[in-house]
């Protein structure tokens, strides 16, 4: 085991040391003599005093007038944050409501002999009680919710100036590779939403599409691991919800800001108002990256002459740019109905320079190559998306009926130009190229999404859930390759069996329901299911072939939560989720840009179907949060990722087949803490263990890996901010080999100035190492391979932000959730 391994396991193993959480149970309250029984109930909602937005399992007790505080009854909010309190006895009364992270409200209010709606509790967050007048302070870095886990991106100065991937790579159960992939729990599986709605530039080359939206746009990060029917079926390990920041209630309010840095820079601005029954919300950023590159490859095979050894490296650098802008508009109809439209643009450009030498040493001395390769990768990207809500609210209570529409178009370029000297370990004039390639291509894609849903609560305690969901999606892929080889051609010559042509079709209608109801004081349930039916339609030009075919599928959840007290809660849920294969995974075109590493899709390929089980325990208390959670996924019929060698030495063949079956079995414990006035912790551990099996590879691998992530901040005088961040994970256990090991830490300090308008953040990222090396390794019965990507992570950046205007913040828009479809937009490149 090498130093880093040690370094990172004893971090893993050191976890508990590190982040304390001291969650402690209240004191018990004294029991309150038994009211006599009555027919008075009050309703009412917890929200957000920030953002207007639920808070889901709010503590809410009834007490006497005062200065009488023995309780008389009390329940959790629900997911809603609704919350019903009955058979109360008429009278005086106040109502308190609380939950960690915010300040607690308490009010005055009169039981009749009915039914009674009480105004919603709007609590501020994490402030101070001074005879029931609120100091408002900040919100934790990180929110434990029996089902999801928030990370207040806002809240964490390390983020100023930086992109989405930066947030991403500091969100609870998330991790960030080199190239910018993301993995939650250990799996590549997920689903990537924008409030709550898709992305066409997220579905389809998330890496690229997360450095066109600026950290200082974001306001939190949902985790959701168990997610309920309303949300399409796709993404096995769950949905990732990134909310951004937008709206005000009263008045005019903006933001401007800029950062500079040695990896990236940007230019971010916002503004909004809200005047009668109109309210507006807009921003505009722009922003360029860049950073040095590096690769490495070494691959030994074995043959019956011997074995034959490949090594490959590339230096180069990557670099682009960006733009990102939104508007919003909501309208109020009447007291009871609303229309919104809600649009956004992402675009961006960049390109990728590279000089790659490639070694091959073979027993058969004919049989080795030697040259260099200098590449030019280019790649492009634009989405765009138009989304109309009509809501209509009723005079019963959480009674909701929306109809929402939505176009979205994303279209995408890529290509590449690389000269190769053959029999050179360096790069030559152009002139002196022993051959040349060039490629351009593009992916054009439209889709169209309608939806509807429905919710009727029935009395107080049960509530019906219902929609119906249509999309419909067509994308393509055309590229063309041209080639021009030294005293063969005197210009560039095309290479049609090079070409790919193709269009793809899939359409997906959906229905789901979940009932929701409450069996005693203690314990709920909520049960449902979504059925799905996928029509797919493909035409691969170039290989004369295609397919059409549909197929239905039943998609069952349900989870019940049991309170043990007013700050302990247990959570079981089952999902049954589904994984589509996209583009990427089903082209047969043929992709030979890399001789030595040919890859191909396989358009015979099944959907996933995942089962997953999760047992949580979440704890709230003064001193910090606590959630532990235990889950196992199954897969039984995996999409992986094979390697297989060819005919021909040195060389190997990639595509995708339906040849594993899956186990992850985790634990994971998150928690937050404030061991002393102005310090906040949070952060933990996560452990799998994994399995995997393939009868049809004859292979078996199973495994341990860990993660753990931490955070902290403290509160300096003089409004000054410190904050670091941790993430470290133990290489992982794939179907034919290893995964890469990781490691990022950031540190940053805010200093609040001109009357609090502004922020001055100053942020490094790994500043005692220059790169952090992800190696993994490929290993079968024919070859061993162990590749290295080099990620420049040492970073150091200055930004500035000023707010203006009132800082309220506007309703959540109702959304469209597309997350039903796996992989991206097929490309080309040469390396």
């Amino acid at each position: 085991m090498t130093f880093r391994y040690r370094l990172l396991l004893a971090l893993l193993l050191a976890a508990p040391a590190i982040c304390p959480v001291r969650a402690q149970q209240p004191a018990a309250l004294p029991a309150a003599p038994a009211p006599p029984p009555g027919t008075g109930s009050l309703t009412g909602t917890v929200l957000d005093s920030l953002g207007g937005k639920p808070v889901p399992y709010a503590t809410v007790v009834l007490l006497p007038p005062a200065p009488n505080d023995k309780p008389i009854t009390g329940i959790a909010a629900d997911d809603n944050g609704r919350f019903s309190l009955t058979k109360l006895a008429p009278g005086p009364a106040r109502v308190r409501v609380s939950y960690v992270g915010y300040g607690p409200q308490t009010r005055a209010v009169t039981v009749t002999a009915g039914a009674t709606e009480v105004a919603a509790f709007r609590l501020p967050v994490a402030g101070t009680a001074l005879a029931e007048a609120v100091v408002v302070g900040t919100k934790p870095v990180v929110e434990v919710r029996p089902d999801r886990i928030v990370y207040n991106a806002d809240q964490d100065v390390t983020n100023a100036g930086g992109t989405a991937a930066d947030v991403l790579r500091k969100a609870p159960l998330l991790a960030v590779d080199g190239d910018g992939n993301v993995k939650m729990r250990g799996s590549g599986n997920f689903k990537v939403l924008v409030n709550n709605k898709p992305s066409p530039t997220l579905a389809n080359n998330l890496a690229e599409a997360l450095k066109g939206i600026p950290a200082d746009q974001i306001k939190s990060v949902e985790i959701i691991t168990t997610p309920p029917a309303k949300y399409d079926g796709e993404g096995t390990a769950g949905i990732i919800n990134i909310v951004l920041k937008k709206g005000v209630d009263r008045g005019l309010n903006g933001r401007v800001g800029a950062s500079a840095g040695n990896r990236n820079s940007n230019l971010n601005s916002s503004l909004n108002f809200k005047k009668g029954k109109t309210g507006f919300t807009s921003s505009l950023s722009t922003g360029r990256w860049y950073a040095p590159s590096g690769f490495a490859r070494e691959r030994v095979g074995f043959t019956d002459l011997g074995t034959d050894q490949l090594n490959q490296s590339s230096t180069g650098r990557y670099g682009g740019g960006w733009y990102y802008g939104t508007l919003g508009l909501d309208y109020d109809l009447s007291e009871r109905q609303s229309l919104s439209l809600a649009g956004s643009a992402n675009g961006y450009r960049g390109n990728n320079q590279s000089d790659l030498l490639n070694q091959f040493v073979s027993p058969d001395a004919t049989k080795n190559d030697l040259f260099t390769r200098a590449t030019n990768s280019l790649f492009s990207g634009f989405s765009g998306e138009l989304t109309g809500t009509y809501t209509r609210t009723f005079a019963q209570a959480r009674r909701e009926w929306s109809v929402l529409g939505q176009y979205a178009r994303n279209d995408g370029t890529f290509g590449y130009d690389f000269d190769e000297y053959r029999n050179s370990a360096t790069a030559l004039e152009t002139g002196r190229a022993d051959y040349r390639e060039r490629s351009r291509g593009r992916t054009p894609g439209d889709e169209y999404t309608a939806q509807t849903d429905f919710t009727q609560p029935f009395g107080e305690k049960q509530t019906l859930e219902t929609g119906l969901k249509a999309i419909w999606r067509s994308t393509a892929s055309v590229a063309d390759v041209d080639g021009l080889t030294r005293g063969q051609s005197a210009d560039f010559v095309r290479l049609p069996e090079r070409a790919t042509n193709f269009t793809y079709d899939q359409n997906v209608q959906a229905a789901y329901a979940t009932y929701s109801f409450a069996a005693g004081k203690k314990l709920t349930f909520s049960l449902g299911s979504r059925v799905e039916r996928t029509a797919l339609t493909a035409d691969f030009r170039t290989t004369d072939s295609g397919f059409e075919r549909s197929y239905t599928s039943v998609l069952p959840n349900g989870n019940a939560q049991y309170t043990l007290s007013e700050s302990n809660s247990l959570r079981l849920a089952y999902s049954k989720r589904i994984t589509r294969p996209f583009i990427d995974y089903l082209n047969p075109f043929v992709d030979r840009s890399d001789r030595q590493n040919i890859s191909f899709g396989n358009p015979n390929l099944d959907p996933e179907l995942t089962d997953s089980y999760e047992l949580s325990f979440n704890t709230n208390g003064k001193a910090g949060s606590l959630n532990i959670t235990g889950s196992v996924r199954r897969t039984g019929n995996a999409i992986e990722s094979i390697r297989q060698p060819t005919d021909t030495a040195g060389v190997t063949v990639q595509t995708f087949a339906n040849v594993a079956a899956n186990s992850f079995y985790q634990l994971n414990f998150y928690g937050s803490a404030k061991p002393a006035k102005g310090w906040d912790i949070s952060g933990g551990p996560d452990v799998q263990y994994i399995v995997r099996r393939s009868p049809a590879l004859g292979i078996e691998r199973s495994g341990f890996t860990a993660g753990l992530n931490f955070n902290t901040s403290y509160k300096l005088p003089k409004k000054f901010t410190v904050q670091g961040f941790l993430y470290s994970s133990l290489p992982t256990p794939e179907l034919q080999g290893r995964g890469a090991a990781n490691l990022y830490y950031q540190m940053g300090a805010k200093k609040t100035i001109l009357k609090d308008k502004a922020d001055v953040v100053l942020n490094f990222g790994s500043p005692f190492n220059n790169y952090w090396p992800y190696r993994s390794t490929t290993t079968t019965p024919s070859f061993r391979e162990t590749s290295e990507n080099r990620s420049f992570q040492r970073s150091f950046r200055l930004s500035f932000s000023y707010r203006f205007g009132q800082e309220q913040q506007g309703k959540q828009r109702k959304s469209i959730s597309n997350d039903d479809k796996k992989g991206g937009g097929s490309k080309q490149g040469g390396q």
